[in-house]
């Protein structure tokens, strides 16, 4: 069963640490396009702030539509947002994990208050970073703050993508958002790479009968 996400790890940190951001990402295993991080602060002292957002979940469990209807109330409940990307030139030049922190650090560094704690989805962790910080197994179901996060940076990178669907339109980025299915890979196979795809990234072979 899949818990809905509350604020029950902000809740404990609060007393501590008085802005606590939220960050998860979206798209390291496609084959196209960035990897982009969201980062939500959300506020300590708003009472109505769970119901405010409580249709906020893990980003894949809701339809693109739902998505897109949260996205105006998850940035007018926060005190700071931020959406940072890498690209894929950049995940090839320096590896995905790499890239994935330099996406955290270009949302963080939209944000116009400084938080002293950061609580990551897993694999997000960020020592590089001065701050304290907690990395949550399925942190996008179990954390507002992340889930949150994991809003905005999916629906920026389904942005993007639909963006270059426009651009490409024979690749089919507008369905499979740069994911490796089968109608992308086989378009790779026989129209080749586009700049924004990630050259370093194994594709899986189409078997042919």
């Amino acid at each position: 069963m899949i818990s809905n996400p509350d604020l029950t790890h902000e809740r404990q940190l609060w007393s501590a640490y008085k802005y606590i951001a939220g960050l998860d990402e979206a798209g390291r295993g496609a084959l196209a396009g960035p990897i982009c991080v969201g980062a939500v602060i959300l506020p300590n002292d708003n009472p109505l702030l769970a119901l405010t957002l409580s249709g906020v979940r893990d980003s894949k469990q809701l339809t693109p539509r739902r998505r897109l209807q949260l996205v105006p109330r998850i940035k007018e409940s926060a005190l700071a947002w931020g959406i940072g990307s890498a690209s894929a030139k950049e995940i090839d030049r320096m590896g995905i994990v790499p890239a994935t922190r330099l996406a955290a650090s270009r949302a963080l560094e939209m944000f116009s208050i400084a938080p002293n704690f950061l609580l990551t989805d897993f694999r997000l962790e960020l020592p590089e970073m001065d701050i304290s910080q907690t990395a949550l197994v399925k942190g996008d179901q179990r954390s507002l703050s992340i889930a949150c996060a994991s809003i905005l940076a999916k629906t920026a990178r389904d942005a993007q993508m639909i963006t270059m669907d426009e651009k490409y339109r024979e690749y089919g980025f507008a369905r499979h958002k740069g994911y490796g299915t089968y109608l992308h890979r086989e378009k790779i196979g026989q129209l080749g790479y586009l700049p924004i795809h990630r050259k370093t990234f194994k594709i899986k072979k189409i078997a042919r009968n």
